[in-house]
């Protein structure tokens, strides 16, 4: 199986949050960071990694992003509190490109 993820990033000021799912992390946070997709993300300098979840089932990570774009703000905030409460950007490590 490959592995997938379930992130949260926002942008500067946290006043938008964007929940997707990936199977490949750093190709995806490379083209939020660089904008290469003119998306809901692009638009509001959505960038700001804060909450990510490892799967090793892309089946199983799709039904989790799912739940959580059902969610409200409060429930995503909850999980980004709990995970990274001072909501540090947990891409700055990562090699992107």
């Amino acid at each position: 199986m490959q592995k997938s993820w379930v992130y949260i990033i926002t942008n500067k000021n946290s006043t938008v949050l964007y929940t997707g799912v990936t199977s490949n992390l750093q190709k995806r946070m490379f083209e939020h960071k660089s904008k290469v997709n003119k998306s809901f993300a692009a638009k509001y300098n959505c960038e700001k990694l804060v909450y990510l979840q490892e799967f090793s089932d892309v089946t199983q990570a799709i039904e989790y992003e799912k739940k959580i774009k059902a969610g409200n703000r409060a429930r995503k905030e909850k999980l980004v509190n709990a995970q990274n409460p001072d909501w540090i950007d947990l891409s700055k490590d990562m090699i992107l490109g």
